[in-house]
């Protein structure tokens, strides 16, 4: 099991060693892997390229806890009331299918072409997959575990931490990995539409100016985080079930 991740990876190797044998130094439009690595050095030389990434790691993060924080409580407050999940079910179904793009325009006019622009356009739509999965766990509770606390007498904070946050704790993690990678290909969007610093600006520059290969190197980079992305959230989704499972 350990090594289903990089077995997975054997298709993209085995594509790109073709891709570097039958590729064309010359070519505008498909220049292979090696011309990648001349491609991003001159952002490496001029000092762009790490303040690019952690410009987007940094929007990642804080968008994706953002979401996360917002996505439970609203999904956990929405779910804890039939009347208040009927009313608000209609508009919560609107605002989910608007497109991330589509709000640039909005936020822009607000906000400007800022940081905090960036943050709120990622943080709108990497919420919805939390606060989806933890509004259906919250109206799928079982009346006699929500009781068993009044019972017992538990004041209202150990409720809260001892018996509705473990409950709800598997559907906030689930909804974080379905987010994780929605808010960084949102992040990545916002910054190559709006220019705002970050490895998106960097990748519009580089294909309005027709630079193939910092293109393709610039991609690879956005893959490599897409994949540690990934990684870490399975990673941490795994260790606190197996923690809540009480196994190891």
């Amino acid at each position: 099991m350990r090594g289903t991740p990089v077995r997975g990876l054997i298709p993209l190797v085995v594509l790109l060693v073709l891709w570097e044998v039958l590729g064309d130094p010359a070519s505008p439009y498909f220049p292979p892997p090696s011309t990648w690595v001349d491609g991003v050095s001159p952002l490496v030389e001029s000092d762009r390229l790490l303040p690019a990434i952690g410009d987007t790691s940094l929007t990642f993060v804080l968008g994706l806890f953002i979401a996360t924080v917002l996505g439970s409580l609203v999904g956990t407050l929405v779910g804890a009331s039939r009347p208040v999940d009927r009313a608000l079910s209609p508009s919560l179904e609107f605002l989910r299918a608007l497109p991330a793009a589509s709000l640039v325009p909005v936020a822009a006019l607000v906000l400007g072409y800022t940081a905090q622009m960036k943050l709120v356009v990622v943080v709108l739509p990497a919420m919805w997959p939390i606060l989806l999965t933890c509004r259906s766990a919250r109206r799928s509770l079982s009346p006699v575990l929500l009781d068993t606390p009044r019972t017992l007498g538990l004041s209202g904070w150990d409720r809260m931490t001892k018996v509705l946050t473990p409950a709800l704790l598997p559907a906030v993690l689930l909804g974080v990995r379905v987010a994780a990678p929605l808010a960084l290909i949102i992040t990545l969007l916002v910054e190559i539409v709006t220019r705002v610093n970050g490895l998106g600006a960097a990748l519009g520059a580089a294909q309005s100016s027709f630079l193939s290969a910092q293109v393709y190197g610039l991609l690879t980079i956005a893959g490599v985080l897409g994949f540690v992305v990934n990684w870490v959230v399975t990673r941490a989704e795994t260790a606190v079930s197996r923690r809540m499972r009480g196994t190891t």
